[in-house]
């Protein structure tokens, strides 16, 4: 693995390239990315694709990308102008992807935008607010994670998290009649470090959940697109998200092993089935060959 620095006059953005480039075998660069997520995510699965050059980057402002525009923020357009600028300086032509969470939504706008970037898209699990018939009930679920976040730190903040991201279907009047929910159910402390800069928990990724994928862009683009979502997901809100943006793409969604964080090995004390993952991701790719 090599270690490269993309410099422009708004970020310094650090991608690594594992494997030759060009690639040995003739294929194009299989480039991960996610969002908040950085590279360090996609170890486990990078490992079972030995045979293939792979790239995987830190999102502006993220891990080691550091910016120097001034902004917090985190929206889709923009990180799609810096994957495509990572692409360029590959060399390489277009490329595959894999994206998963807010870097599904950065690829679909990525496509959009520079549509000759990308030959097949596996988009997992983008989590897209507005493809939902219930748009204006996840806003205001979404909303909630940011009040708790503000008012009690990362525990308080993060516990919301997980009781959206879990909650099955629609979010009813049942969901915003719970109580708040307790740290400590999820083994975090109730302790507030005093920090609200946190990606996920904060509103600085708001436009990534409140973007728009742009259909017809996307299905006049020469790029296979394949939204994929997780067998174990069932009816949660990114599971609800995909099937959507699926169905807007004139799809069905493809399913894939585990849940939202599949690909993962112990990385982040969230581990899914990589081997399984990448064995689907390896078909779903030599499908589109």
């Amino acid at each position: 693995m090599t270690t490269q620095m993309l410099v422009t006059p708004e970020v310094d953005l650090a991608y690594d390239v594992h494997g030759p480039l060009p690639p040995a075998d003739g294929r194009p660069p299989l480039v991960m990315i996610g969002q908040p997520m950085d590279a360090s995510g996609f170890g486990a699965l990078a490992s079972h694709f030995p045979e293939r050059t792979v790239v995987t980057y830190d999102p502006r402002g993220l891990g080691r990308s550091i910016r120097k525009d001034g902004r917090a923020d985190h929206a889709p357009t923009v990180q799609a102008a810096d994957v495509h600028a990572v692409i360029e300086a590959l060399g390489a032509g277009p490329v595959e992807m894999f994206a998963s969470s807010g870097g599904a939504v950065t690829a679909l706008a990525l496509v959009a935008a520079y549509p000759a970037d990308v030959t097949c898209l596996v988009a997992h699990e983008p989590p897209l607010i507005a493809v939902l018939p219930d748009a204006r009930a996840a806003e205001r679920a979404r909303a909630g994670i940011r009040d708790a976040y503000e008012a009690k730190g990362s525990g308080a903040g993060m516990a919301a998290f997980i009781v959206m991201t879990s909650w099955q279907g629609e979010f009813t009047d049942d969901y915003f009649a719970q109580p708040a929910p307790d740290p400590a159910v999820f083994g975090m402390t109730a302790e507030d470090d005093g920090r609200r800069d946190d990606p996920l928990l904060s509103d600085r990724s708001w436009a990534v959940s409140s973007y728009r994928p742009d259909v017809d862009a996307l299905t006049a683009a020469p790029t296979r697109v394949v939204i994929a979502v997780g067998e174990e997901s069932l009816d949660t809100f990114t599971a609800r998200t995909s099937v959507a943006t699926a169905e807007l793409l004139g799809q069905r969604a493809t399913v894939f092993p585990s849940h939202h964080g599949g690909f993962l090995g112990g990385e982040f004390g969230y581990a899914g089935q990589p081997e399984a993952f990448a064995h689907k991701l390896r078909e779903v790719l030599d499908d589109a060959d």
